[in-house]
């Protein structure tokens, strides 16, 4: 009887762990929908949904596009000489810090501070920019 009610309590410990885990996982979850409540602080110099320039490139087919590459915006020549394509990584790295990515580059942003904001916005990229 103990071995069973040993074995049971180590099933059940699995159990809540797993479930916990499990639990927790959409938490951490990409969030388009947030994102896009991230991207309203990049408004007012990218579009996502048109080719339009403003003081930013458009962000239409961003990623897998060559940085510095958008035809008729003018970009930093630190921007054009980045051998940089723009993927989740470098998104993340030059989103959080782009100062600190491509020094030199013209983008007078800070940086999205919080990892979860800046997973959230990427997701928001990738879905409204493929459009």
């Amino acid at each position: 009887m103990r071995k069973l009610l040993a074995a049971c309590s180590g099933c059940l410990m699995v159990a809540a762990v797993s479930t916990a885990l499990l639990s927790a996982g959409p938490a951490r979850a990409q969030d388009a929908e947030a994102g896009k409540r991230v991207f309203n602080q990049c408004r007012a110099c990218h579009v996502v949904d048109q080719e339009t320039n403003r003081v930013g490139p458009h962000l239409v087919g961003l990623i897998g596009r060559k940085a510095g590459s958008v035809e008729g915006f003018k970009y930093s020549e630190a921007l054009q000489n980045a051998d940089i394509t723009w993927d989740d990584e470098s998104l993340s790295k030059y989103l959080k810090d782009p100062k600190g990515f491509i020094p030199g580059n013209k983008m007078a942003f800070a940086g999205v501070r919080k990892d979860e904001d800046l997973a959230n916005l990427i997701a928001y990229l990738k879905a409204e920019t493929a459009k």
